[in-house]
């Protein structure tokens, strides 16, 4: 007779029932199901939730600036100066017109008495100005004590007198400019208080965007034979040079009255540099004979006949000089030579006390 399977007891039926409980409620107690986390290990990985880029901030573009600088010095002592003063600053910002975004920036030169007076005369005229300008004031003694050192040897050669003053040093303050001022400082226009403008502004810094290669000041000629006399000696022993003839073909020499320096250009410049030390100096004054006493004026002219290229000429109407005095001192044969300019006048210059014709 066939055996039967035997029965579990009771006991074990029962464990075998508490834990299937247990089971079902271990696995139903997750948030998903087996068949929801097979679907979710099989599903790529999602990624993170990408941001917009921020973007960058658009920088506001520096304000176009514009330097002008005027020595003025010894006014208390000179009311003849403060009148031309008064004239050219009028005129200057009567007629200055700047773009959105531009600044005109007036340099002074000048001792304390001399800034309190220059205060004076631009109260009235700064307030209803249609464009910014702003005002700064230089001291003239920490100017000088820094020139003295760069042009102290070139003095003596472009000076009155025989020896090389101190006080003189700041008459050549055009000259190494581009050691002065802040490096961030790279067009400056310098001026003579004489003057009375017929134009904007802001036309004459546009002459910076016709400067040729190599050009690192634009200047207007002198007119009048200044250097034909300046030059004597050297045009006896080379009777066939232009150093001294009048324009159209001739070299007649600079005037300072108006300046365009190009500072970060004369930085750069090897060749202006070297016309700065004492021994290229000394070896030019010798070659042309050269003793003068108008001080930036005189260098520039006689570097400019060894080496022209180093400027660019600034048409006469932007420096119409108005002083005659050499027609009546040797020169009434040639002097008209110099002194024509045909055009509308753009700034008038009264050098030697000259009066300037009425607007």
């Amino acid at each position: 007779m066939a055996r039967l399977a035997a029965r579990p007891p009771p006991w074990a039926l029962l464990l075998a029932a508490a834990l299937a409980v247990s089971a079902f409620y271990y696995l139903g107690a997750g948030r998903e199901s087996f068949s929801s986390a097979t679907r979710r290990l099989r599903a790529p990985p999602r990624r993170a939730p990408t941001r917009a880029p921020i973007p960058a901030p658009i920088p506001t573009p520096a304000p176009a600036r514009f330097h002008l600088l005027m020595m003025f010095t010894k006014a208390a002592r000179s009311p003849a100066l403060q009148a031309r003063a008064q004239t050219a600053l009028r005129s200057l910002l009567r007629l200055a017109r700047l773009g959105p975004g531009q600044v005109l920036i007036l340099h002074f030169v000048s001792e304390p008495p001399s800034r309190d007076i220059a205060r004076g005369l631009l109260r009235p005229l700064l307030p209803d100005l249609p464009f910014r300008c702003q005002v700064m004031f230089h001291d003239v003694d920490v100017l000088t004590e820094k020139l003295f050192p760069i042009v102290e040897a070139m003095q003596k050669h472009f000076s009155a007198g025989l020896g090389a003053y101190y006080s003189d040093s700041i008459f050549f303050l055009s000259v190494a400019m581009h050691r002065i001022m802040p490096t961030e400082i790279d067009r400056l226009i310098q001026v003579d208080l004489d003057l009375q403008y017929q134009t904007n502004i802001r036309e004459l810094f546009e002459e910076f965007d016709h400067f040729p290669p190599g050009a690192v000041i634009g200047i207007a000629r002198e007119m009048q034979p200044v250097y034909r006399h300046t030059f004597w000696q050297f045009r006896r022993e080379n009777p066939q040079t232009k150093v001294g003839e009048p324009p159209p073909d001739g070299l007649p020499g600079f005037n300072s009255g108006v300046l365009l320096l190009n500072l970060e250009a004369m930085r750069q410049s090897q060749l202006y540099n070297r016309l700065l030390q004492p021994e290229a100096v000394r070896q030019l004054t010798e070659k042309y004979h050269f003793k003068g006493h108008l001080g930036d004026q005189d260098f520039f002219t006689m570097i400019g006949m060894e080496h022209p290229a180093l400027f660019h000429v600034l048409h006469c109407t932007w420096n119409r000089q108005l002083c005659s005095w050499w027609r009546d001192h040797g020169y009434s044969d040639v002097f008209e030579h110099y002194f024509q300019c045909e055009g509308r006048v753009r700034i008038y210059h009264g050098n030697c006390n000259t009066p300037i014709p009425e607007d």
